[in-house]
This record gives structure tokens, C-alpha cells and sequence, in this order.
């Protein structure tokens, strides 16, 4: 078992090595390639929302971090009604990109009314501690209409329904109360976790594509 998931865990870190970024982001939503200190960003349309939502759902990013928690969630057989096996492993995946999607698509829609911007913006230029603080604070907080950093209000409801809402088709061991609350807290992880690979992944893979 320990080879199987170790083996889920290597493709999905593969496919990581293929891409980074969300892919309707470009420059991760500066309007110029240069450093920016205070970036600005162009107001994202209703319409525009849904399609960076449903892009990023299905970005390399994503997908390797779906195919890795799955990974792990198969060999330790959670949920159990999936079961240990390949099957279950794909069953798991399925459940994570759904529920991935479904919670991008509700803050896109949501933070709209608030006139937040749900994209990741990278601290390019400034020092590590400014880019780790940049990681930290676009967690839990995003850039409004007028470019002022502002507390993620759309997420904060987003998330917490989302988690619920998929109780829908979450099998019944992960479909209660308990799991949904705990789920909650896992997603701001996810978030800080996915914000990282974006605000440092460029940088690790700049020589590789120097080299071709």
C-alpha cells in the first residue's frame, strides 16, 4: 500500500512540475510584467469569474493536489465506503474535483457582490518576508474594485458553504456535521497552500526554462 500511494503521490507531482499558475491569471493578474509593489488589476466581469473559477479547477496545480491528497486518502481508506483499491481512488479524486469546483464557482459568485478580486496576486520583487507575509495575508483577505486589500468576505461564506452543500454527494461517513466543520478550517490550508506554490513555484522552475 505504502507503494501505491507513493506512486499517486509521484504523478501528482509531476503533473505539478507542468504548471503553476491559475491559468486565467496571466502575470497572476498584473496588468504589467514589471514588479509591482501595489499591483493593479482589471476588474474581472461576472462572466470572467466563472470561466477563472472553472479554469482554476482544473489546473495542473489542482489536479496534482487532488491526486495526491487522494493518494493518501486511499491508503489510509478514507472515506471507507470508497475502499483501498484503484477504484476508490478515482471515486476520490472525482469527490475532489467536484467539491473543489463547486467551492471556486460559489466565492466567484459571491465575492462579486462583495467586489472582491478572488485571484492570487505574487509579491515579485520584494523580499522573502514580504513574500511570505503576501502568501499569508491573500489567504484570508483579497483586493477590492478599488485595489485595497480587504477581508475575503465572499470566501468567508464560500467555503463554510461549500462544505456543506457537498454533503449532497459525499459518502455518509464524510457527510455530517462534524466533517463539515472540520473541512472549514482544511480549506484555508489548502488555500495557503496553493498560494505558496504560485508565489514560489516560478521562481524554483526560472532556470529550467532558461535551459531550453
Amino acid at each position: 500500500m505504502r507503494k501505491v500511494m507513493l506512486a499517486f503521490v509521484c504523478v501528482g507531482a509531476t503533473l505539478l512540475a507542468q504548471g503553476n499558475a491559475d491559468p486565467a491569471v496571466p502575470v497572476e493578474g498584473l496588468t504589467s510584467t514589471a514588479p509591482a509593489i501595489e499591483p493593479q488589476l482589471e476588474p474581472m466581469s461576472v462572466p470572467q469569474r466563472f470561466e477563472w473559477a472553472a479554469k482554476t479547477a482544473v489546473s495542473p496545480k489542482r489536479l496534482a493536489g487532488y491526486m495526491i491528497s487522494s493518494g493518501i486518502s486511499t491508503a489510509t481508506n478514507s472515506p471507507h465506503e470508497y475502499g483501498p483499491h484503484w477504484d476508490g481512488y478515482g471515486k476520490r479524486v472525482g469527490l475532489r474535483a467536484s467539491t473543489g469546483a463547486t467551492g471556486l464557482m460559489l466565492e466567484a459568485g459571491i465575492g462579486a457582490f462583495f467586489g472582491e478580486d478572488p485571484r492570487y496576486v505574487r509579491a515579485t520583487g520584494r523580499p522573502l518576508k514580504g513574500r511570505l507575509s503576501n502568501i499569508v495575508k491573500l489567504t484570508f483577505m483579497a483586493y477590492n474594485r478599488d485595489g485595497e486589500i480587504v477581508p475575503a468576505y465572499g470566501r468567508y461564506i464560500a467555503i463554510p458553504a461549500n462544505s456543506y452543500l457537498t454533503n449532497l454527494w459525499r459518502p455518509d461517513s464524510h457527510a455530517t456535521v462534524e466533517k463539515g466543520l472540520f473541512r472549514i478550517p482544511l480549506s484555508f490550508v489548502d488555500r495557503l497552500i496553493s498560494n505558496a506554490v504560485s508565489e514560489f513555484w516560478p521562481d524554483v522552475t526560472k532556470p529550467l526554462h532558461r535551459g531550453k
